[in-house]
């Protein structure tokens, strides 16, 4: 063999050795990822992980994960490299970096259902446009002097139509009344009207997947109509009884964002509150001393308000609703109506020594603080008296300035 054939020959082992000297001398350390599972290519554990359970429960996905490689773990849901955090601290400092470290970052196929415009899928300046219009519009002198009147009229429609020793669906009545009182909040549509009846079907129809054009179209016509009235009565002029009003009002938005708007504002503010107060009449079920304090606490109210001139309940009486108040907090700690947030890293993250690297999603899990016993005794038990009690909230408010439980 020549010299050249022979230097021909290790060529290859010569370049391929130099590549991989080079590769590892430039290439950053392996980031030091939590322990964990990546299960099945692209699916992952995501079927396990979304498998049902009882919202007083983290399910036994959860329970076996943590069991197995601690409250922060690496896995491969919703088709993406993830960390799943049950860790309150780490969950606070997701929260605390929103829009520096962490970004929302809901899958794909929640623009197809919500809409591209939706605040629940938007980052940055325009989400930030989005949620000031809706938060202004429930302004505080609003919810005082004008909502607290809608919800009690709301409610008496629905608890007159119950019929004694008759049968009921807590969640389908809860669904009724949240429907009546967006529907009238958000597009100034009344109880019993057949538009409202109208928009009602439409939305059964979204929510079962057939198709999200209809109620979009019967949403565009009711902005159709708004500004109609807006030119032939002038915009100074128009009155703000409902969020479609104030943000042709007050916003520079397309047609398409206000649709996607309006829309995921109906869908979030009716499944989470119906939810909400399906799960509180369940849990209260179980505890006849705390339905037995509520019905004292505002049979209270009631005689007050036989004494004064004013009927109607108002924000005074609001006030005084303090054991409601704790019922509210122990069903929505306990119920776990959103279990877990979709988070992605905006950079490479460094936590308790394990590496968020850049572009991987985060999954803080809420569910898994609200139920562990480090910070509430007893937690899978219903029970609105801790939070009447002064150390518990003082605990509660020192552990959120800590980190430790995210607000």
């Amino acid at each position: 063999m020549s010299d050249l054939e022979f230097f021909l020959y290790l060529l290859p082992f010569v370049l391929a050795l130099s590549w991989t000297l080079n590769f590892f001398k430039s290439k950053k350390a392996l980031p030091n990822l939590p322990p964990g599972n990546v299960g099945l290519p692209f699916i992952g554990e995501t079927f396990g992980y979304l498998k049902p359970h009882p919202a007083t429960t983290i399910g036994k996905f959860m329970e076996e994960h943590i069991a197995r490689f601690g409250k922060i773990y690496k896995a491969n849901l919703f088709g993406e490299p993830t960390i799943v955090s049950a860790d309150a601290g780490l969950n606070r400092f997701i929260f605390q970096n929103e829009g520096r470290m962490f970004e929302s970052s809901y899958p794909s196929s929640i623009d197809g259902i919500l809409g591209k415009w939706s605040m629940l899928v938007l980052n940055g300046d325009i989400h930030r446009d989005m949620r000031n219009i809706s938060l202004n519009f429930l302004s505080h002198s609003r919810l005082k002097y004008h909502l607290i009147k809608e919800v009690e009229r709301n409610t008496l429609l629905v608890l007159n139509t119950w019929q004694e020793n008759s049968c009921f669906s807590a969640q389908d009545e809860a669904k009724k009344f949240t429907f009546n009182v967006m529907a009238m909040q958000i597009l100034s549509l009344d109880h019993g009207e057949a538009e409202t009846e109208h928009l009602k079907k439409e939305y059964i129809n979204f929510m079962k997947g057939v198709s999200r054009t209809a109620i979009l179209e019967f949403i565009e016509r009711k902005m159709v109509e708004k500004l109609k009235k807006m030119k032939s009565d002038g915009s100074e002029n128009m009155e703000e009884d409902d969020l479609l009003g104030w943000v042709l009002k007050h916003s520079s938005l397309s047609t398409e964002q206000i649709l996607d708007l309006i829309l995921s504002l109906l869908f979030a503010g009716h499944e989470t509150s119906s939810v909400s107060i399906a799960l509180a009449i369940f849990f209260l079920e179980g505890s006849p001393a705390a339905v037995q304090q509520l019905r004292e606490e505002h049979l209270m109210i009631a005689r007050a308000k036989q004494q004064s001139a004013e009927k109607e309940l108002n924000w005074e009486d609001y006030k005084k609703m303090e054991f409601t108040q704790c019922v509210i907090s122990e069903t929505l700690r306990l119920g776990n109506v959103v279990r877990f947030l979709h988070r992605k890293a905006l950079k490479d993250v460094r936590y308790k020594g394990y590496d968020i690297p850049c572009g991987w999603k985060v999954l803080p899990v809420l569910a898994t603080v609200h139920l562990d016993s480090a910070f509430y005794d007893q937690p899978h038990l219903f029970n609105p008296w801790r939070w009447q009690q002064v150390p518990f909230k003082a605990k509660v408010v020192k552990d959120m300035k800590l980190g430790h439980i995210p607000s």
